[in-house]
């Protein structure tokens, strides 16, 4: 009975830790738009963009000193999947959205991301849908097409079109962390990331600086170090750190349960934009609402 009663307990920490670790996450990343919105006040999206992979990339560089090499005839698939799809495409598609949409709206939209992981792992992983999580889905695609149809002019949020965008990057985040599931599941997750960032860092500092004009901007821009800062704290805490947590607890809880820190994203960014001085559409908290609901459904056991 002492050594149940102790396995109980045990198993209980288990579970409180990956609660921790989500709603750790859903902080910093629900943090991410208000940071991304604040380094476009001196930079173009893909400045911001590549600037935020790069930085990442080089903050995670002295860890190889600590990882071993993976097999990358084994993990090639994950990490392209990982680099490409989990970072590169969606930080691109993020900040070109928010040059027409408020932050508040992109953190909300973000949160189809475990509507997509269900869906694709449907096709992908073989999971059959249960009524509940078909239920979901179609609540979850209302809440979308409620939050793209705002109109502008209602809510300040710019041209919802380039909400598409973030719905594109909900995607790509779906297929990272299906193919991190899929073909990454026994790499640590510490390899994973510096290894993932590794293949895609120097694609987007080379971008940067040989596409771009980020160092006339840097140089040159009055708000230039301050939005430098911003995409600073962005590159390491909102993606080289975060990542890092977030494919341990995708190992630990599940691709559903991990990508279920979108119930919090939308909060956060939600609190981020009234305190910029977004303005936040009683439509927009009812369709975030059916988001949110729909992401229940699909996800509780």
């Amino acid at each position: 009975m002492p050594f149940k009663s102790t396995f109980v307990t045990a198993k209980m920490k288990v579970k409180q830790i990956d609660w921790l670790i989500l709603c750790s996450l859903g902080l910093i990343w629900g943090s991410s738009f208000i940071l991304m919105k604040r380094g476009l006040d001196a930079y173009t999206s893909e400045q911001v963009a590549a600037l935020r992979i790069g930085l990442a990339a080089i903050a995670l560089m002295p860890f190889h000193l600590k990882i071993k090499r993976p097999d990358f005839k084994k993990y090639w698939k994950g990490l392209v999947l990982m680099g490409c799809f989990g970072n590169l495409i969606p930080a691109f598609l993020f900040t070109k959205a928010e040059t027409q949409i408020s932050s508040s709206l992109t953190g909300m939209l973000n949160a189809l991301t475990p509507l997509f992981t269900i869906l694709l792992a449907f096709w992908w992983l073989k999971h059959r849908p249960k009524p509940k999580e078909i239920s979901g889905i179609v609540i979850g695609f209302a809440g979308a097409i409620l939050l793209l149809a705002q109109s502008p002019d209602g809510a300040g949020n710019g041209n919802p079109l380039y909400g598409l965008l973030v719905v594109v990057a909900t995607i790509c985040y779906a297929i990272s962390i299906t193919g991190i599931k899929k073909y990454l599941n026994d790499l640590d997750s510490l390899s994973a990331t510096v290894w993932a960032f590794t293949l895609t860092g120097p694609a987007a500092l080379l971008y940067l600086f040989g596409c771009t004009d980020f160092t006339n901007a840097f140089l040159s821009h009055p708000l230039a170090l301050t939005s430098f800062g911003y995409i600073c704290i962005l590159a390491l805490i909102g993606t080289a750190f975060s990542v890092v947590i977030y494919n341990t607890l995708i190992r630990r809880a599940g691709a559903v349960f991990a990508s279920s820190c979108t119930y919090l994203i939308p909060v956060v960014a939600i609190f981020w934009g009234i305190f910029d001085g977004e303005t936040i559409s009683m439509l927009q908290i009812g369709a975030i609402l059916l988001i949110i609901l729909s992401v229940y459904l699909i996800t509780r056991k």
